[in-house]
């Protein structure tokens, strides 16, 4: 007899899915190499056992405003939050289905209006409200650990609320991990941005990783 599972179980299935970092994690130190059209630029970086982040070893700007914006990202993506803390508040049902089997996950209750699309237990789409903007996200490609996966490349576009009219270019991520000790980490990200018909690329690189530092 098949069991046919509701579309909270299916999101949750995905949720619980994401790699993620456990109680263990030790916290790391880095070195951070950003280029960028402008110049290359260079700093340290710091993860603490709670998920804290600091850069130092460069001056503050724009440059280190983009370093810490990567942390911060990182460590977002890894926190290991129950499904019900992060999602206790909502429901869900079950949308349209697309012609390669991905399931359309609709949101209602505190994030209603937000949606994604999970295929294979893996999240490939997330639409959600950021303040007056949905945030559209792709995801092409995984890597698959023992202990869930990881984005390896995606794209990210904004929308207003209200009008539907997109702010800003098209941003693709494409990531690169490397296991250090017991522990995925982010190694290389290259974020090309297209806007207006004119294409630039950002290019992050953590090199050094030191677990436990």
């Amino acid at each position: 007899m098949t069991q046919t599972l509701t579309a909270e179980e299916v999101f949750r299935k995905a949720y619980e899915n994401r790699y993620v970092w456990d109680e263990n994690f030790p916290g790391y130190t880095c070195d951070i190499t950003l280029k960028t059209p402008e110049g290359t630029y260079t700093g340290k970086g710091q993860i603490t056992p709670d998920l804290k982040y600091s850069v130092f070893g460069i001056e503050d700007g724009p440059a280190k405003k983009g370093m810490e914006q990567q942390l911060w990202e990182i460590t977002i993506h890894r926190v290991n939050d129950s499904f019900e803390r992060a999602h206790g508040e909502n429901t869900f049902s079950f949308g349209q289905t697309d012609a390669d089997g991905a399931v359309e996950i609709l949101v209602g209750g505190a994030a209603a209006g937000n949606k994604y699309k999970v295929k294979d237990n893996v999240v490939t789409l997330v639409y959600r409200k950021v303040g007056n903007l949905y945030v559209t996200i792709n995801t092409f490609e995984v890597l698959h650990t023992e202990k869930g996966y990881l984005s390896l490349a995606y794209d990210s576009v904004y929308t207003d609320v209200e009008t539907g009219e997109q702010k800003g270019g098209r941003s693709v991520f494409r990531d690169k991990f490397e296991k250090i000790g017991d522990y995925y980490i982010l190694t290389n990200r290259q974020i090309t941005k297209e806007e207006n018909g004119k294409t630039s690329v950002t290019e992050y690189t953590f090199s050094n990783i030191v677990l436990g530092a």
